[in-house]
């Protein structure tokens, strides 16, 4: 019921011209909110995909030698090598 008397009450205090400030800065409020967000997800699926080759890499020698220790060695070596040439 609170809300329903201060919603009237901003009704009757603040004519329409007024009441329009706040729904523009809400409206580009959400849309440099929605380019940040679909920036975060591009950069996520860039990194995934340099990433890509060194994941691979790591579950093959994973699978062939049954060492994390080696898995990791070879993750970090090809990640490495795919960052320097990127």
């Amino acid at each position: 019921m609170l809300f329903l008397d201060t919603t009237l009450l901003t009704l009757i205090i603040a004519p329409n011209s007024f009441a329009i400030l706040p729904r523009i800065i809400d409206l580009f409020g959400g849309i440099i909110l929605l380019i940040i967000g679909i920036l975060v997800i591009v950069l996520l699926v860039a990194v995934a995909l340099v990433l890509l080759p060194a994941i691979i890499v790591a579950i093959i020698v994973w699978f062939l030698t049954g060492s994390f220790f080696f898995a990791g060695v070879a993750f970090l070596v090809v990640a490495l090598v795919s960052l320097i040439f990127v």
